[in-house]
């Protein structure tokens, strides 16, 4: 059977926090030769080109301190119907734009899943747990909310309701390293498989993934990868304005595109929080280049697959 085309959707998001840069992304991923990577790995490509936001509408909120709300809503509607749009199409890739877009990526693609009476599984690949809610945060910046979205947390009232949740047992988050005393007792509360930097040091980064995708492949889930720059040391990938050190090795990083890769359960991925303006000569947009075509199965040896099934 024919691998699905990847399709290419940039999302120029850059209302999610109040640090400007990340609507330079999408065309960076470009220039760091994104189309080509996968190219060279037998995947058909299509650039679907960037995406606009939906048009804005008077939105309020309780909380004075968020900022951008009605311009990500904007966006979050916009997303929402072409991740969905794109699933039925091939395999998306979405092109960011700080990690507010995942608001909108995927709520779409859980759309998609649920049409076809599949559940939708997300990985969060981030030093951050992004569970706020627009009632919660303190800070105002909206890239810290998707996750709850996603899940149903309540507080979103500006935002159209997702047309379809991911349960917050098929959510796994790797790289954790900063997380609000909120949204630490939130996840603890939650259903959600957290997994901090100290669980990573101490157990490694493999047997947690490789959990997690045996229980998406054991449902026949659809599987949404959402990679921020800063799941990554910032020694190696200095271009994100929410840097936390003591992030993912390059061989860490590599390891779980390589896994993901064996698995053959990831149908959708996002590329978010990368602010050219903080790059040295690009080296963040290639190294996430590099990522993507492990995640695609560019490798030094071929292996066995490992199988996933139950």
């Amino acid at each position: 059977m024919p691998l699905p085309p990847c399709l290419l959707l940039g999302a120029p998001v850059d209302s999610g926090k109040r640090r400007a840069g990340c609507l330079m992304g999408p065309d960076a991923y470009r220039t760091a030769g994104l189309a080509a990577a996968l190219g060279s790995l037998g995947r058909e490509t299509r650039d679907l080109g960037n995406l606009a936001p939906a048009p804005r509408r008077a939105v309020s909120a309780v909380n004075p301190a968020l900022h951008n709300l009605a311009e990500t809503v904007a966006w979050t509607e916009a997303l929402t119907d072409a991740a969905r749009d794109a699933m039925a199409e091939g395999f998306p890739i979405f092109l960011g734009g700080d990690h507010s877009l995942s608001l909108g990526s995927v709520a779409g693609v859980a759309a998609h899943a649920a049409a076809r009476n599949r559940p939708q599984f997300l990985l969060w690949l981030d030093a951050h747990a992004d569970f706020h809610t627009p009632e919660t945060t303190t800070s105002g910046n909206l890239h810290g909310t998707p996750v709850a979205y996603v899940t149903g947390q309540r507080g979103f009232d500006a935002f159209p309701p997702p047309p379809a949740l991911v349960a917050q047992e098929n959510v796994c988050i790797l790289g954790l390293r900063s997380v609000d005393p909120q949204e630490n007792a939130a996840l603890a509360q939650s259903d959600i498989a957290a997994h901090d930097m100290r669980a990573i040091d101490e157990h490694g980064i493999a047997p947690p993934l490789r959990a997690f995708l045996s229980r998406v492949a054991a449902a026949n889930g659809f599987l949404h990868v959402s990679l921020d720059v800063d799941f990554l040391d910032p020694s190696i990938a200095p271009a994100v304005g929410t840097t936390v050190p003591g992030g993912a090795t390059f061989r860490e990083a590599h390891l779980v595109m390589e896994i993901l890769h064996d698995s053959g359960l990831v149908t959708s991925l996002d590329l978010v929080e990368l602010n050219p303006f903080l790059d040295e000569r690009g080296r963040t947009a290639s190294l996430m280049v590099d990522l993507t075509a492990s995640l695609m199965g560019r490798r030094v040896f071929d292996r066995p697959t490992r199988s996933f099934a139950a």
